[in-house]
């Protein structure tokens, strides 16, 4: 029983409708599917590091102590990154040399260049104390690069979305001239240094975080110079720092967007990439990331002002077919208590509504919620009701008139009249 469930659990209740037996006209592959198909094609999938001494191999561990070495040569004094001492040769300096040495292949001296070129620019740009600045950009903060959650091995997550300038006064705004450009790439590796203050740098811990990037309205020709510079900042000077790079509302024109920026990323990183055209946003998010997890605007159940001191509450996922009604019933709920849930179908372009049953014999089922169509650009349904007498409350979400699969999300909490809450 998760911990959303009551001691009456609820359960879903699907309403079969036979489809229509004709098959679909088969119809050419789009551009984007078979590029997808290309990448997935030749870019094996990614593993992430373990970070275990014992998991290296015997010259991995050999080029780890010579980096070690040639950095205590030509680094004399104390050189530590994000509040490590590199030359402390504890289990988080290791994890972090590792991470540079992976990044060139175990090649040592190409490593202690990398190296010590993100030391030097880490000074010039005042890194380490970029996450207290204010820099004036509050209009970009929650809107085109932002923490929020974790994926489900617990990496934060950062997502990214520059639909914002299309406009060009924004566009103007943000990038008009170079001292608008370097603002802009402050606060863009301020957001960077904000996710890596939450990773453990620990053999076997959370030592990377997932980017998720909406690709929905980019200007692309017109984001291209601030592009390759945030992109050449994060190669640069955070090897190793995304274990998945996530692509949503995929364009036609992400193979051409694509081959400008092969030529600047390494097998390793396009072997992070998740491609997702429009129309399958929510279903692969919620591969990697819980629905609690996700913001509402993309078919999850987390809204900008939820508290970030305590974790969210956990949603119980489930499927909706093609040509199917489920009803979603929670039982158990005694008079006077006050119920309230939440509940999102990715894309939804189906009817939903909310009815409270009575136990009582005799009593009327009240529509909580009348029915109506929730259209695909709908965020999730929060709302809350309190019952008069005891009963139950049933959630509906009726995907008759389609044939496309959805994956949707709920949760609910019941406080009784004496204040005391079910989960």
């Amino acid at each position: 029983m998760s911990k959303m469930e009551s001691s009456s659990s609820p359960f879903l209740t699907p309403l079969q409708t036979p489809l229509s037996k004709s098959s679909p006209k088969p119809s050419k592959k789009s551009l984007v599917a078979s590029f997808m198909e290309a990448t997935t094609s030749r870019t094996p999938s990614f593993k992430e590091d373990t970070y275990f001494l014992t998991h290296l191999k015997p010259s991995e561990k050999k080029s780890l102590q010579e980096l070690k070495e040639k950095l205590k040569a030509s680094h004399g004094g104390v050189e530590s990154m994000w509040g490590v001492s590199l030359l402390s040769g504890d289990e988080k300096a290791d994890v972090i040399l590792l991470k540079f040495l992976r990044a060139r292949d175990f090649r040592v001296q190409d490593a202690l260049q990398m190296l010590v070129k993100c030391l030097e620019w880490r000074k010039e740009f005042k890194a380490d104390n970029i996450v207290e600045e204010d820099l004036g950009v509050k209009e970009l903060e929650g809107v085109v690069a932002y923490m929020n959650g974790y994926d489900k091995q617990g990496h934060p997550v950062c997502y990214n979305a520059y639909g914002v300038f299309r406009d060009k006064e924004m566009y103007d705004k943000t990038f008009g001239d170079d001292v608008k450009l370097e603002k802009f790439l402050r606060w863009r590796v301020q957001v960077l240094e904000r996710g890596i203050k939450m990773l453990h740098f620990k053999p076997g811990g959370i030592n990377s975080i997932i980017q998720v990037t909406d690709l929905k309205d980019m200007p692309k020709r017109e984001l291209r110079v601030a592009s390759n510079h945030i992109l050449s900042l994060f190669q640069d000077n955070y090897p190793e720092m995304v274990a998945r790079k996530i692509f949503i509302n995929v364009p036609w024109y992400f193979s051409v967007l694509y081959s400008v920026f092969s030529p600047f990323l390494t097998q390793r990183t396009k072997s992070k990439f998740v491609i997702s055209k429009e129309g399958n946003v929510t279903e692969t998010l919620y591969k990697f990331i819980r629905p609690e997890n996700i913001p509402v605007q993309y078919g999850g159940l987390s809204r900008l002002g939820d508290s970030e001191n305590s974790p969210s509450k956990p949603a119980s996922e489930f499927t909706v077919k093609g040509g199917e009604k489920v009803n979603i019933q929670i039982e158990g709920i005694e008079a006077g208590a006050t119920i309230s849930w939440d509940i999102v179908v990715g894309g939804w372009e189906l009817e939903y509504c909310a009815e409270f049953v009575p136990i009582a014999e005799g009593s009327y089922t009240i529509a909580v919620e009348k029915p109506r169509k929730m259209a695909a650009a709908e965020e999730a349904v929060h709302n809350s009701y309190t019952s008069k007498e005891a009963g139950k409350l049933v959630l509906s979400v009726d995907n008759i008139a389609s044939r496309k699969r959805k994956v949707a999300a709920y949760r609910y909490v019941v406080r009784k009249s004496t204040s005391s809450t079910l989960t």
